[in-house]
């Protein structure tokens, strides 16, 4: 009977083992909006997420009083889980990209906003100017755009379905309500919310969804257009109007962090000159060896879509084209620089992309190249990121070289965008999306190349263009670490590694783009569903061999991510697919330091101190002697928890140092396993 017992428990661990082919779903099958995760909290809260005390009228926030300044003080709070930290702070740099609104750790100013983990996602409207003003940002609110939406609430805005004018726009279906919640949906006028002149938005980050606080499965919110029905609710990030109405009450005039865009439609080319050069770049519609559209609205419209074209075809070996963007501001620092490209060139054709850097002692510049890019026909628009470094006045220059060998083609630019922030570290161009769509059956993945990250770590994306199988008209997507070169330098299991998964709206300026936006975080000390293994452990080890059609091979973990990334009527909302292509944006990094708390500033620490010796001043001898003996009590419990986690570290320590032995002898010792040379193409697999 013992014996039958141990095989079955075997067998249940077998069963439980990670494997490349597990998943893991964040939100647990779950499209979990705003409204949902404060339900399931049990709150009960204005409009479903606000937090408004009685003694503040709901026409205060009307007032400037209870504007913020333009640079906010923050504060993140312990109790914050790391993925909501790092999204956070992602999010502050939507608010500096598009706004003038900007966000700064609090060093001790009167009014400040304090983010913890709460019970759900919410926030006061306006500055209460309380000191400190307390945002929730709980479980399942590690979103981008839940962040942004709160922080907005923030800010001062209400709901967009609160407007006064809100009945010419939607129709709210009352029996549908659930019981009690009728209020969430009533308006206000023009004396308690201002729509700030701008017209009704179906597409505000601010909206609720259509189903908010519904009774079954019917629509609370109905709109009188019908196209707009799938798209209220969004939670991708700020729409054009949001961000309007934002630099109207702050009365921004320019961005924090943005530098310039330019998508060539104006005759002027957005101040772009020529350099010196015996070629010129044209304005161009069409090449005939190159593109026959430009990228930003595809030829769409009759008599606009232009794009910058030098003809290296009509070129001698040696000729070279300049084109100079106007004098840029940029802060110092790092900078953004995105365009994309048609290379149709000869493949000794080059592209070079300098900066030319202005001051005292180069009154007429100094040129920094930064990226040569070699001619070769690719056919198609493709998208560059170039991170620049520029500490002054400057002009990008985008310079044109012919070489020897014969060419038909050229070089042709457009969308380009500068910005003072990083840029994503890799770009995975999804190429004939819509066929994928067409052909894709729910359940299967498509891969993305591998990828190293800045700390060594080799990983990848999967996609499942049609969602999982029991989860269709979602499009989910599921990160993976692979084994890499560097494996035998890193640390394992994987520390605090954020990834970014950005879906990017391809619009030509980035202030418009809304994409979306996915952020997981590798927890060392996550372990599989029957406690046996780490998850983020190295892929060799809790992962599933990948052999490529040319025989190479790698390794790949098990999968995190979520089944509801975005759903395919939002994914044809916007320009996430354009001319038959996607592309996502993927970052992999190191937030290891958000483990340590945001110091406070001196001013609190001495109001903390004072606070602690008047109450022990105060304190009755008799609570002293307790305090002492509940003092040593603890102290005993602490000694004891030591020498157990001691004793459970150095078992866990004794076992890794073992499973290290048997994979560095897998590596160095086996004949058989041949790594791939270079990342492999996108592949699927079911």
């Amino acid at each position: 009977m013992a014996a039958w017992i141990i095989l079955f428990f075997s067998l249940g661990l077998a069963a439980a083992k990670l494997t490349g082919d597990t998943e893991t779903d964040v939100d647990e099958g779950h499209d979990w909006d705003i409204f949902n995760i404060n339900e399931v909290a049990g709150l009960d809260l204005l409009e479903g997420d606000i937090q408004q005390e009685e003694k503040f009228s709901r026409n205060s926030v009307i007032g400037d009083e209870y504007r913020w300044p333009t640079t906010i003080p923050y504060y993140l709070e312990d109790s914050l889980d790391m993925n909501a930290k790092g999204v956070i702070l992602k999010a502050f740099e939507q608010y500096r990209l598009k706004t003038c609104i900007d966000f700064t750790p609090w060093t001790g100013e009167e009014n400040y906003i304090s983010v913890f983990k709460g019970s759900g996602c919410s926030s006061s409207v306006g500055n209460q100017r309380v000191g400190k003003q307390r945002l929730s940002i709980g479980k399942n609110c590690d979103r981008l755009g839940t962040v942004e939406h709160e922080f907005l609430h923030a800010l001062g805005f209400w709901h967009e379905q609160s407007r006064a004018d809100r009945d010419d726009y939607v129709n709210i279906m009352w029996d549908r309500i659930e019981a009690g919640k009728e209020h969430n949906f009533r308006t206000y006028d023009d004396t308690v919310s201002s729509a700030l002149g701008v017209p009704y938005d179906y597409g505000s980050v601010m909206h609720y969804s259509k189903t908010s606080f519904n009774i079954g499965s019917e629509p609370t919110i109905v709109t009188k257009i019908p196209q707009f029905m799938d798209v209220i609710g969004q939670r991708m990030g700020f729409s054009a109007s949001d961000l309007t109405k934002l630099n109207l009450l702050y009365g921004c005039t320019k961005s924090s962090t943005f530098v310039e865009s330019c998508n060539f439609e104006e005759e002027n080319i957005c101040g772009m000159i020529q350099g010196p050069g015996n070629r010129k770049w044209e304005q161009r519609s069409s090449v005939s060896r190159g593109p026959k559209t430009d990228f930003s609205i595809m030829g769409q419209c009759k008599g606009k879509g232009y794009f910058m074209h030098f003809s290296t075809a009509s070129a001698e070996p040696g000729d070279h084209a300049v084109l100079e963007s106007q004098w840029l501001y940029p802060k110092p620092g790092a900078q953004c620089l995105q365009f994309f490209l048609h290379n149709t060139a000869a493949a000794d054709d080059v592209l070079n992309i300098w900066v030319k850097e202005y001051d005292q002692t180069n009154p007429s510049g100094k040129l920094k190249l930064f990226k040569s890019i070699s001619g070769g026909v690719m056919g198609s628009w493709e998208l560059h990121n170039i991170n620049l470094f520029v500490t002054q006045k400057a002009r990008v220059v985008f310079e044109g070289v012919r070489g020897k060998s014969p060419s038909e083609g050229g070089f042709s630019l457009d969308d380009i965008n500068l910005s003072s922030t990083k840029c994503p570290q890799h770009v995975w161009h999804i190429r004939n999306i819509t066929s994928l769509l067409a052909t894709t059956p729910a359940g299967r993945k498509l891969y993305s190349p591998r990828f190293l990250s800045p700390a060594g770590y080799s990983f990848q994306i999967g996609v499942y263009l049609n969602g999982i199988s029991d989860r269709p008209g979602y499009m989910a997507t599921y990160f993976y670490l692979t084994s890499g070169p560097n494996d035998h330098t890193l640390k394992w299991p994987c520390p605090w590694q954020q990834v970014t998964m950005a879906l990017m709206d391809q619009q030509s300026d980035i202030r418009q783009q809304m994409n979306m936006h996915r952020m997981v975080t590798t927890d060392p000390g996550k372990l599989s569903s029957d406690g046996t293994e780490y998850y983020w452990d190295d892929p060799r080890k809790v992962g599933s061999k990948v052999t490529a059609s040319d025989g190479s091979y790698y390794y790949r973990g098990p999968g995190f991510g979520t089944s509801s990334f975005i759903t395919h009527s939002r994914l044809k909302s916007r320009n996430f697919i354009k001319g038959d292509d996607a592309f996502f944006f993927l970052s992999l990094e190191d937030i290891s330091d958000l483990l340590v708390p945001q110091p406070l500033p001196r001013s609190a620490v001495r109001a903390e101190d004072s606070l602690m010796k008047a109450a022990d001043q105060g304190a009755p001898q008799s609570a002293a002697n307790n305090t002492i003996v509940i003092t040593a009590v603890a102290g005993s419990v602490a000694a004891v928890i030591l020498v157990v986690s001691m004793l459970v570290w150095r078992m866990r320590r004794r076992r890794q140092e073992s499973d290290e032995a048997v994979i560095m002898q897998d590596m160095h010792g086996s004949t058989q396993e041949r790594p791939t040379k270079d990342l492999p193409p996108a592949f699927i697999t079911p």
